[in-house]
């Protein structure tokens, strides 16, 4: 059940995503929408990856209990996600500073 990782953490998820979507409140215009829509499908879809894998590196090792299957698989999709997240707040700064002021 790897999907324990998702549970827990999709709370937290929808929260750093409604800040990332909030802030900064201006520009707000079709570019902007897509840009974050679609930065939040992508962290969303790494982290769902991340803790696949991690919860198959986990069965992988034969020596660890139960619990360390899902808390390699917690840690491995909530790094994906911040990571995503970081990643499109840089990149989304840098082009909202290029763009012309109207």
């Amino acid at each position: 059940m790897p999907y324990l990782a998702l549970v827990l953490f999709l709370p937290w998820f929808l929260l750093l995503g409604a800040l990332f979507w909030l802030f900064p409140r201006q520009p707000r215009n079709a570019w902007r929408r897509r840009f974050d829509l679609i930065a939040l499908l992508v962290a969303f879809v790494l982290s769902f990856a991340g803790m696949q894998w991690g919860y198959a590196l986990g069965l992988a090792d034969i020596g660890t209990g139960a619990i360390w299957k899902q808390v390699l698989a917690t840690l491995v999709a909530y790094g994906a996600f911040l990571a995503a997240i970081f990643i499109a707040v840089v990149l989304r700064s840098w082009l909202l500073a290029r763009q012309p002021k109207t």
